[in-house]
């Protein structure tokens, strides 16, 4: 099986076009912090749930339940993925950036867990910019 360098990454963009084909349900490997990112999603209103079934195998799958609106189109209108693998993105709690103006949500790994952007300000916690989804 293919092993991805960057797993975060991997569920941004299976997330992205899943939205786009328009399914209900998008699946990966899950982890810790891929189902500290779903909850926060689920949080922010962008999916409708998750769920962390056995898989084959010995760990187990993330399931996402994807979120349209009324006429169609997905919740969640982009996904872009800040720190990687090679160029890590760290700020602190004053310089977490802003994704469109607030209207989009920062996802940062504290000291404290993964949170929002918002959440990390308020407590005065900086870290690691994981992703922005709008």
């Amino acid at each position: 099986m293919f092993q991805t360098t960057d797993p975060i990454a991997d569920m941004l963009t299976r997330i992205r076009n899943g939205s786009m084909a328009r399914h209900k349900v998008v699946t990966m490997k899950s982890s810790k912090v891929k189902v500290a990112i779903a909850e926060i999603l689920k949080q922010e209103g962008y999916i409708a749930g998750y769920e962390v079934a056995p898989g084959n195998g010995p760990q187990p799958d993330l399931k996402i339940r994807l979120r349209y609106g009324p006429d169609k189109r997905p919740r969640i209108q982009g996904l872009r993925r800040v720190s990687k693998p090679g160029l890590r993105v760290y700020a602190r709690h004053d310089q977490i950036p802003r994704v469109r103006s607030g209207l989009g949500v920062s996802i940062v790994s504290t000291s404290k867990g993964v949170m929002t952007g918002r959440r990390a300000y308020r407590e005065g916690l900086g870290g690691e910019v994981l992703c922005q989804v709008w």
